[in-house]
Parts: C-alpha cells; sequence; structure tokens
C-alpha cells in the first residue's frame, strides 16, 4: 500500500515544517509534493498548475529553505517572486510571512497601489524573499533602491497572465537584471507561446510537473442555462440567494456595480471587484468574502486574477468569457483541493452559437438547460432559492469631526500680528 508523502517527507528544514504542523499543514498536495524535493536539490522547475492548487507552498517553502542561514543586505534580496497583481502578491506574503519567521527570514511585497515611500523604507529594512509586480519592481531598480544582483532564486508565477496583462517585456528586464547562473521557476496554467518564450531562455533544463487544469478536475461540474433577456436579472438574483461563497464575473466595471446594485436592493449581501474601485476598498471587500461576511463577489475579469479565496462552490458566467482560456481560469475559482465546485455559465438567445463553439473549444463536459425563474432544475444545480427582497442597508463612511472654526476677529488679529512682522524684518 502507497502512502501519501508528508512535508517531513521532502527534505524541508526541520523549524519549518514544524511552523506548518502549527497552521494544521501536514500532508502537501500533489504539485507541492513533486516539486519541493527539486527545487531543493537546485533544479530548474517548470509548473504547469492552476489557480488553488497549492503552488504558493511549492514554490515558496523549497526557496525559503534554499536562502535560510545566510544574511541579506538593504535593498538586495536574495530571492525574487513575480507576480501579475498586487493582490496576488500580498496573498503570497501573508502564506509564506508565519514559515519564514520560524527560519529568522523576512518576506515582503512591493506593488502598484502602495505608496513608493513605503516601499524603499521595506527594502531598507532588509528583505530576503521579495514578492512583486513587475512595474512596481522596475520603477523600484530604476531609481537604484532596489538592486538584484544577489537574487539567488526566482519564481515566475501566473505566467500565463503575465503575458495576457502585457508584463512580460518588464519581466524580461527583470530577469535579465537577476544573476545569470541563479535558479529559477516558473508556473503557469497554460504554457503558451508567450511563456515558452520565457521557459526557452531562461529556465535550463528545467524538471516539468502539472497538475489537473479545471476541464479535468473530476469534482468540478458544468452547466450551461438558457435564460430569456428578460428573466436574466431574476435568474441572477435567485442563484445569489444561495447559501455559500459565490464568485460572479461580468464583463464590465458598470455591469459589476449594475448587478450588485441589483443584488443588494433585494437583499442580498454582495461586493464589487473591479479596477474603477479604490484599493482600501477592494481589500475590504475582498476580506468579507474571504470570511464570508459578504457571500456573493461580482468582479471583472482583470480584478480577479489576485483573488485566492478558499471554499468558493459555485462560479457564475453572469456574462459569458469570449475566450476558452478565460473560461478555465474563472472555473479554476471553484473545487479546489479536492472539494467540490460548480460552474454555471447564464446563456441569452443571442450568445447561444458563440458560447457553446467557446466551451467546445475549453474541452470540458457540459450540460445545457432552458431555466425560469424558480426553476426546479436550476435550484438542484446552484441551490438557488428566492431573495428576501428587503435592501440590503447601505452602510455610511464614519463621519468626520468637523474641524474647530477660528473666530473672525482672531483671524483679523492673527493677520495684522504677521503683517507687523513682515514690516520689522525688513
Amino acid at each position: 500500500m502507497v502512502t501519501s508523502p508528508s512535508f517531513s517527507d521532502l527534505g524541508l528544514p526541520p523549524l519549518l515544517v514544524q511552523a506548518l504542523r502549527r497552521e494544521d499543514l501536514i500532508a502537501p498536495f500533489p504539485i507541492q509534493a513533486a516539486a519541493i524535493p527539486d527545487v531543493l536539490a537546485g533544479n530548474d522547475v517548470l509548473g504547469r498548475a492552476p489557480t488553488g492548487s497549492g503552488k504558493t507552498l511549492a514554490f515558496g517553502l523549497p526557496m525559503l529553505a534554499r536562502l535560510a542561514g545566510a544574511s541579506t543586505k538593504p535593498g538586495r534580496p536574495r530571492g525574487l517572486v513575480l507576480v501579475p497583481t498586487r493582490e496576488l502578491a500580498q496573498q503570497i506574503e501573508r502564506a509564506l510571512d508565519d514559515v519564514a519567521i520560524a527560519l529568522g527570514l523576512r518576506v515582503a511585497s512591493v506593488v502598484g497601489g502602495v505608496p513608493l515611500k513605503r516601499n524603499v523604507e521595506r527594502l531598507t529594512r532588509g528583505v530576503d524573499l521579495l514578492v512583486a509586480t513587475p512595474g512596481r519592481l522596475v520603477d523600484l531598480v530604476a531609481q537604484g533602491s532596489a538592486s538584484l544582483e544577489d537574487v539567488a532564486i526566482t519564481t515566475i508565477d501566473e505566467a500565463d497572465r503575465l503575458a495576457d496583462l502585457g508584463f512580460l517585456p518588464q519581466v524580461i528586464d527583470l530577469l535579465d537584471r537577476t544573476p545569470s547562473d541563479g535558479q529559477r521557476l516558473l508556473f503557469s496554467a497554460t504554457l503558451d507561446n508567450d511563456v515558452d518564450t520565457l521557459v526557452e531562455r531562461y529556465l535550463r533544463s528545467p524538471v516539468s510537473h502539472s497538475v489537473a487544469l479545471a476541464v479535468e478536475v473530476p469534482t468540478m461540474t458544468h452547466h450551461l442555462l438558457y435564460v430569456d433577456h428578460h428573466d436574466k436579472p431574476a435568474v441572477v438574483a435567485e442563484i445569489a440567494s444561495r447559501p455559500g461563497k459565490t464568485i460572479m464575473f461580468v464583463r464590465t466595471k458598470f455591469g459589476v456595480d449594475r448587478v450588485v446594485d441589483g443584488l443588494r436592493a433585494v437583499g442580498v449581501e454582495a461586493g464589487a471587484m473591479h479596477g474603477g474601485k479604490t484599493q482600501h476598498h477592494r481589500t475590504r471587500t475582498l476580506a468579507g468574502f474571504a470570511d464570508g461576511t459578504t457571500p456573493v463577489l461580482v468582479t471583472t475579469d482583470v480584478a480577479a486574477r489576485g483573488i485566492h479565496v478558499d471554499g468558493i462552490s459555485l462560479v457564475v458566467h453572469v456574462d459569458p468569457p469570449l475566450d476558452p482560456k478565460d473560461y478555465l481560469h474563472r472555473a479554476g475559482r471553484t473545487a479546489r483541493a479536492g472539494e467540490a465546485g460548480v460552474v454555471v455559465t447564464l446563456v441569452t438567445e443571442d450568445q447561444r452559437q458563440e458560447v457553446e463553439r467557446m466551451t467546445n473549444q475549453a474541452g470540458v463536459e457540459i450540460a445545457a438547460i432552458d431555466v425560469r425563474p424558480g426553476d426546479r432544475a436550476m435550484i438542484a444545480i446552484t441551490g438557488a432559492r428566492r431573495p428576501s427582497g428587503k435592501p440590503v442597508p447601505v452602510v455610511a463612511p464614519p463621519a468626520q469631526a468637523p474641524k474647530p472654526r477660528t473666530p473672525k476677529h482672531e483671524n483679523k488679529s492673527a493677520r495684522r500680528a504677521h503683517s507687523h512682522r513682515r514690516r520689522g524684518a525688513h
């Protein structure tokens, strides 16, 4: 009988294994069990792994293990992780922080949307493992606040998304600034031409590991729900009223706000995520979704690329994706770590042909039915139920205390005194 390995079987330092045990992390996911020994051995690694496969620890743990026991100079990290979004960078930092502390190491993220001065101050204090978005790190290197000359090991995470967002020129610029003999790891859900360029240019005889994509996950089911255009808002509201965490994808920022307003008007706690929201709003909304106080998250594709939240049991394409790769990325938000998940796509009459073509290209086995509000089959698939109809109260931001007003006669006295001082100075 073959038993699954534990983290202690993979060659990780005992202090690191103990830190994982304190977080109830005992058994590694498949991508972790496969990749960690190769990274520890100093090999370059190419990982084909989607969101939710456990890839953060697959590269993060062995990177920390290889960095342990040496010192880092201010502004000169020894480990580097490049990611496409600030949310992903910050989540990787949180995931690795406690483990790093156990080894006496420091992890930090530098991202856009945060004051540059704060990034500079953090680098000045010394960072062993730096997690960064390419644009911000290019700026820091250009102004002399960061040097990559000491980077011994680099991970390119979500390489396909870095390519999709147009970051490859910055990624190439940054990799060219790291030592040519450094160890490199690359993780991507798909390996298309742009990603192949990075692999061929920067990875030396990489060891390849692969885990199932969304199309191959046995615990994930896919459904097309054909709906009349006039019924669609009511169908969306009933699906959103289900118990459990639901993520809904909408094509535009305006569409996200429209859907959220409609849901909250009928009693559904829903939050909006898109590029037009402030970083504070995005952080607060994501925290509410993660802890379940806001069980429905409505988002655009771009805003969702940094979302890594466990326990999402339903993905809804309110607006169908145009590209099969986007379909698979959206679907990968559910059925993570062996859990069950459902993916539904709402399709109006004018979208049928295009959506059927796209899902065929994605390679998913998919069932299609016609639905209306209150439909029993829809309820069975999604857990939909009628919303309460009571609007969600709007919470006003905390009021600021009014500034004390200076009496007019005091203002005049102050101006006269200032005028006398100015005349006396000449």
